[in-house]
């Protein structure tokens, strides 16, 4: 009954209470990214959601657009702004996200919405992560983020996917605060970002 109808009224409600509280945060870091990225604060890609259905994921754009004299983008490293790099440090890059739940689009609490080009790389198992709706955070962000492998990430986000719960989804929003507040597993060792993923 949870996962089929109060875990949705929980999202709606939650995430649209999370909002209108984090405002003057959102405007704070809208301004401030305005300035840091060229007039661009935010950043807007396809997703996969439930069944593979694909959206528009929301977030608050941490890198900038620079380019190197060949006219490539450069490392994301180089990329990631200083200001970039403490919202994505404290998780704030994932705010505009709530706008994205109120839609119905994600869940609080689910598997992270990866890249696209991924669907045809996933195996049956690996691919039963879109059984649910993608999430802000998850089981497997709270047991490593950025930190830990593909096959660990996939193995988490199914182990969630077989055993939702409010109780569970309770114990990963307080594991999340715990995270947010160590800023653990934001990034893969010696990576701004986690290495792409190229199947099995």
């Amino acid at each position: 009954m949870y996962k089929y109808f109060f875990k949705r009224i929980i999202d709606f409600i939650g995430s649209l209470i999370g909002f209108l509280i984090l405002i003057p945060l959102f405007i704070i870091i809208t301004i401030g990214l305005f300035f840091a990225n060229d007039g661009k604060p935010f950043f807007f890609q396809a997703r996969p959601g439930k069944n593979g259905k694909i959206f528009k994921i929301i977030k608050f754009k941490t890198m900038n657009d620079k380019k190197d004299t060949k006219g490539n983008l450069l490392s994301d490293a180089e990329r990631l702004t200083k200001i970039g790099s403490f919202v994505r440090k404290t998780s704030l890059d994932e705010i505009p996200q709530l706008l994205n739940v109120i839609k119905g689009e994600m869940s609080l609490i689910g598997p992270r919405p990866l890249l696209p080009q991924y669907l045809a790389l996933y195996s049956d198992f690996q691919n039963r992560r879109h059984e649910v709706k993608p999430g802000i955070t998850g089981w497997a962000q709270v047991n490593g983020r950025n930190a830990v492998s593909w096959d660990t990430k996939f193995e988490l986000d199914v182990w969630y996917v077989d055993h939702i719960s409010l109780l569970l989804d309770i114990k990963i929003l307080f594991m999340t605060i715990q995270k947010v507040v160590k800023s653990e597993g934001i990034n893969a060792a010696d990576a701004a970002t986690i290495e792409p993923f190229n199947g099995q």
